[in-house]
């Protein structure tokens, strides 16, 4: 099982601040070598290319990256690309989050969600009242 940071926020929860600075920059650019990924990130914030370069193999070996090259020698070039869009990963991961929390922990995570109802979107409360109708019609 992945490792889940509960104390971070946003996509912290999943990776690490190089990890995510990389997976938003191939997010919102598409397809691109180290090189063009070191340029992006060292602009915001100074970062060694062999840094990089660590991170995004790292994240490939994981499968959040693609990694495709053509060419030979010195002729070679390798361009990354995100396995999957920002949002397909985090439904992935909430979905995965969610399962292990209600398979593990039951009705106290359904009673946390109860709690924190006023907290939710009105057409997400709107679903969930559907839901409940349905599966009291449920034999």
């Amino acid at each position: 099982m992945k490792k889940i940071n509960l104390n971070e926020e946003g996509l912290h929860r999943f990776f690490g601040t190089l990890e995510t600075k990389i997976m938003e920059t191939l997010w919102s650019k598409g397809r691109l070598t180290i090189k063009q990924v070191h340029e992006l990130i060292d602009n915001e914030s100074p970062i060694s290319l062999n840094a990089v370069m660590t991170v995004m193999v790292r994240l490939s070996d994981k499968g959040h990256l693609h990694k495709e090259s053509s060419g030979k020698g010195r002729g070679k070039i390798t361009f990354f690309s995100p396995t999957q869009d920002k949002e397909q990963f985090i439904i992935e991961q909430t979905k995965m989050v969610t399962d292990g929390l209600v398979e593990d922990f039951g009705s106290l995570m359904v009673s946390h969600l109860v709690d924190n109802l006023d907290k939710a979107d009105p057409e997400l409360i709107e679903r969930l009242s559907k839901k409940l109708d349905e599966l009291k019609k449920k034999p």
